[in-house]
């Protein structure tokens, strides 16, 4: 009798298009591998990914959260009586504008001590200010999915964010992290440097880790693996032409140096034995996407996009 694959299923940042692009890609890795994603032994959840993986791991199928997506959902959905407006419950395409004042002193003054450790990413959330847009909508989603705030944390569950004063990653879940709900976690996980306030759980701050690691695949080092599917919506695997665009310049240069992190990532998984698939998206689907991933108004077109390609589909 064959061992069943024990396989792990690591979920990274991308904004709200990131999450219709991973939505997309799971379902149809599903029915490539005759694999049901909420089996996962183990789910990793960065951001965007955050709210996939706890949706998963309370189980929420990736089949179900293709109709939402496609706003289709069948009252046999769970998610068919959750109230989410993927147009304005994540806070719009666009930040409101935030107060002119620095947003972590503290984690600004440990960057400039340790500045090789910590990284300009880091440098650069806390220095953005205090975003002002809110996740309340998600939150209620989330905890109502989950299974409300008595719910207990799924075993197969970890999701990163960055503590705002220390700079610290913390995976909720794991072994020694704070407590904390589902949907608390999550929020944490969201909250975007600059964009959102920073999350509140017990006496600590948290923010998006997902500025700095984009996937945070190494925290399936450990687990005994066989096998770790990483979805990167922000890795760039290809080389590719410069845009002529300043903005344009900006955010490719942030996407490779993402990759690079992602790159030592997988390393530790490799050196483990682990085999690791790594899917980022192709030229097509980067182009539906463009280059505000908050931009709810292009998700039909980044899931026609998505859903035209092979389940595991190289970049190109």
């Amino acid at each position: 009798m064959t061992e069943a694959v024990r396989r792990g299923l690591v979920l990274g940042a991308g904004g709200t298009l990131g999450a219709t692009w991973m939505v997309a890609r799971v379902r149809a890795l599903e029915v490539e591998l005759g694999w049901d994603a909420r089996d996962a032994d183990l789910l990793v959840g960065s951001s965007a990914g955050a709210v996939l993986a706890a949706l998963l791991a309370s189980g929420v199928s990736a089949s179900d959260l293709l109709d939402h997506q496609r706003g289709r959902a069948a009252a046999g959905n769970p998610l068919a009586q959750v109230s989410f407006d993927y147009d304005t419950s994540v806070g719009g395409t666009t930040p409101q504008r935030p107060p002119l004042r620095v947003g972590s002193p503290s984690l600004l003054r440990k960057v400039a001590r340790h500045p090789r450790q910590l990284g300009p990413m880091t440098a650069l959330a806390a220095a953005l200010p205090t975003g002002r847009g809110s996740l309340a909508g998600l939150h209620v989603a989330v905890d109502r999915a989950a299974g409300g705030r008595d719910a207990p944390w799924p075993s197969s569950l970890l999701v990163t964010a960055m503590d705002y004063a220390t700079g610290e990653r913390i995976a909720f879940g794991a072994r020694g992290a704070p407590g904390s709900t589902v949907a608390d976690a999550v929020i944490a996980s969201c909250s975007i440097p600059g964009w959102f306030a920073p999350a509140h759980i017990g006496d600590r701050a948290y923010v998006d880790a997902g500025i700095r690691q984009a996937t945070s695949a190494d925290l399936a080092v450990g687990h005994g693996l066989d096998e770790v599917i990483v979805l990167a919506p922000l890795a760039i695997m290809v080389a590719e032409e410069v845009p002529d665009r300043r903005f344009a310049r900006l955010e490719r240069g942030w996407r490779r140096h993402l990759t690079g992190i992602m790159g030592v990532e997988v390393a530790a998984l490799d050196r483990e034995g682990v085999r690791t698939t790594v899917i980022t998206p192709t030229r097509a689907e980067r182009t539906a996407m463009g280059p505000n991933l908050m931009d709810s108004r292009r998700r039909a077109a980044v899931l026609e996009a998505a859903t035209a390609e092979p389940p595991l589909a190289r970049p190109q």
